[in-house]
């Protein structure tokens, strides 16, 4: 058996990709809102329910034009529970990152720990979907509108997810999502935008096109964040396939909970607010050692988990300031991730977790 990553991209066939680039090639249009994009930002939207969605470069470059939308200097409140791009867009457009602790099961920001962050420097909250796992988006939101507070969602693994049966992308000031390769949806490179009102809606296409506007005048701030007819024309071929590769995810993890579940200590994320996109699986173990043992048979079976997030995002002193999250900080040091994927078969999945419950038990 060959070696198995976390994750493969999910891709269509080739020549229905390489089909979508003639009309690229033969009107020389590669970039500039063209008509691929236009096409995957309808279709998109159409898919989701999720009207204003803005195509951009990546998923970090969507957070980093939703802190400049809104217009936002001083400190917003986050997770530690999360990749370091969370951080990362927050710093380069010139804010504070605070980070508030996570809820132990559902592994997102607890919004019971919010209010006593905040001060007369907060502007914003921004919380992660982990795992494609909606937050507690009411909470969050009561919160938010008791201390006029802004909300961008850090929806990078959470298209597809619901909440109150429509999208998880309707909520909030913005939300900002990621379709790199790892993600349930791609388009090689990329990312989106997608903000409830229209205005922040034009603003955003604005940010993203060097702060021109429809007459090409440059009217504000902005920067290169456009998505290009390649990147778009992925995107297009593989929307046709959205529903199916959502449908296996969902098989896949749920005989993974199945077959994992046999052993009563191992714990599992909770969905608590809303309907997950199925897009990774991860284990919490006992403890770290018990973790390593386990990642390390499954390494000489030649699968390849990952720690998903490790080390916790507080804990990075080099770029962040320290704030106390024990709970953020204990998860991170027994989680892991296992490989979760289109071309993944059942068969593979019973195999991975079979060596997990036989390194269990050795």
């Amino acid at each position: 058996m060959s070696n198995i990553y976390v994750t493969q991209p999910s891709l269509p066939p080739l020549e229905e990709f390489t089909k979508l680039l003639e009309p690229v090639w033969d009107s020389g249009i590669l970039t500039h809102n063209g008509p691929l994009l236009q096409q995957l930002e309808t279709g998109l939207s159409e898919k989701l329910s999720a009207e204003n969605l803005a195509l951009v470069t990546n998923g970090t470059v969507a957070l980093q034009m939703a802190i400049r939308a809104l217009e936002l200097k001083g400190e917003i409140i986050t997770t530690p529970f999360s990749w370091i791009a969370t951080v990362s867009a927050i710093k380069w457009e010139g804010c504070k990152p605070v980070f508030c602790d996570i809820e132990e099961d559902s592994f997102n920001i607890d919004p019971r720990k919010i209010e006593a962050l905040i001060n007369e420097n907060t502007v914003a909250i921004m919380p992660v979907h982990v795992f494609g796992t909606p937050c507690n988006v009411e909470a969050i939101e009561q919160i938010a509108n008791k201390h006029n507070l802004k909300v961008i969602y850090d929806a990078a693994h959470a298209l597809g997810s619901t909440v109150n049966d429509q999208s998880v992308f309707n909520y909030g000031d913005i939300s900002a999502t990621s379709l790199h390769g790892t993600k349930l949806f791609n388009t090689a490179e990329g990312g989106a935008c997608v903000a409830p009102s229209k205005e922040v809606f034009e603003k955003l296409k604005r940010i993203r096109f060097f702060g021109h506007d429809d007459n090409k005048v440059v009217v504000e701030d902005g920067f290169n964040g456009k998505m290009t007819e390649v990147h778009a024309a992925l995107g297009l071929a593989n929307l046709k396939y959205f529903d199916e590769v959502l449908e296996d995810r969902k098989v896949k993890y749920e005989l993974y909970h199945s077959l994992l579940s046999e052993n009563k200590e191992l714990k599992f994320q909770n969905i608590n607010y809303g309907e997950t996109n199925y897009s990774y699986f991860p284990v919490v173990f006992k403890s770290e050692a018990e973790l390593l043992k386990v990642e390390q048979a499954l390494n000489e079976n030649g699968v390849f988990p990952r720690r998903y997030f490790y080390p916790s995002l507080n804990t990075y002193t080099a770029v962040v300031d320290y704030y106390d999250a024990p709970v953020s900080e204990n998860l991170s040091h027994r989680i892991l991730c296992l490989p979760l994927y289109k071309s993944l078969t059942l068969d593979q999945v019973k195999h991975i977790a079979s060596n997990v419950l036989e390194a269990l038990k050795a």
